[in-house]
């Protein structure tokens, strides 16, 4: 019997370089910031159909997602000057430089439909700022997916058609759980299905992904990011049990809400974890390439 081969690189190197973002910066960036983007859109439909105290919380968290969102990318820069550095060029090959501009635009759109639902002031300028805000949070949301997308990592790469469908299930789930959190009984209904929605949407997605990768989607069901997800998973379970048979009960609306919140974070560290575990094992790199050379050679 041959042995399972061992890969293994150039003296003991890496095939590839490890991401050099800092952990906790990222993770609270890609959840932040999807939250935020869904949050917006939340919060533009309970204006439209008469739920205000929603609305306002909706577009509250929005706000504060979207600048906490800011300051960890900004620290994990390192300067300020480096994200304005950003914004001196538009190119729309580049998801970094698009998400640098998304972010200019809907920062002040989100805090100043925030600012109008909370004092109360400004209604009509109020409500464009709203509607700018909801109209580029779905992009918010989902560009991180292919931030990461667009890097070498193997299990971010290969799963490029499937992320950003998991990354807005995600903040959809994240921004519904918010919504549930603060909103009253009488104006949950919207929160909870887009919780609902949002948690159905994640886990098809990220199941789809990982059975069409393959080898690459190992990392999402072992290690330190298949514990992470695996965690995920049992909180949206249950946030959607207390979201159904709880809707009439404030407390188990509330932790319902709190269990896709928690979801959704553990869900971004998952995916952030698996990526960094793909880029230090060379089987990831080595065996897929390795597969594709041999279906070209075979296709003649």
């Amino acid at each position: 019997m041959v042995p399972r081969a061992e890969f293994t690189s150039y003296y003991g190197k890496p095939v590839l370089n490890q991401p050099v973002w800092a952990a906790a910066d990222v993770a609270g960036y890609l959840f932040l910031g999807g939250l935020a983007g869904a949050g917006s859109v939340l919060g533009a439909g309970a204006q439209l159909t008469g739920r205000p105290a929603l609305a306002r919380a909706a577009k509250a968290g929005s706000a504060a997602a979207a600048g906490l969102a800011l300051a960890a990318l900004v620290h994990d820069l390192g300067r300020p000057a480096r994200f304005l550095n950003m914004l001196r060029v538009v190119k729309v090959t580049s998801p970094m430089s698009v998400g640098s501009w998304l972010l200019a635009g809907y920062g002040p759109a989100a805090g100043a439909a925030a600012l109008s639902a909370v004092t109360g002031r400004a209604p009509r300028a109020g409500a464009v700022a709203t509607a700018g805000a909801a109209l580029l949070g779905p992009a918010v949301a989902a560009y991180t997916a292919a931030l990461i997308s667009n890097t070498a990592i193997p299990a971010w790469h290969d799963g490029y058609r499937e992320l950003p469908f998991v990354f807005t299930g995600s903040a959809a789930a994240a921004a519904g759980g918010l919504g549930l959190v603060a909103a009253p009984l009488s104006e949950a209904a919207p929160a909870r299905n887009l919780a609902l929605l949002g948690a159905g949407l994640e886990l098809a997605a990220l199941e789809r992904m990982t059975h069409r990768i393959g080898l690459t989607g190992e990392p999402y069901t072992t290690g330190p990011g298949g514990r992470f997800l695996q965690v995920a998973r049992a909180l949206s379970a249950a946030g959607a049990a207390g979201a159904v048979a709880g809707h009439r009960s404030r407390a188990v609306t509330a932790a319902a809400g709190t269990a896709f919140l928690a979801a959704s974070v553990l869900t971004r560290w998952g995916i952030l974890r698996a990526g960094v575990e793909s880029a230090n094992d060379p089987q990831y790199t080595i065996v897929p390439q390795r597969e594709r050379l041999r279906d070209r050679d075979a296709t003649g």
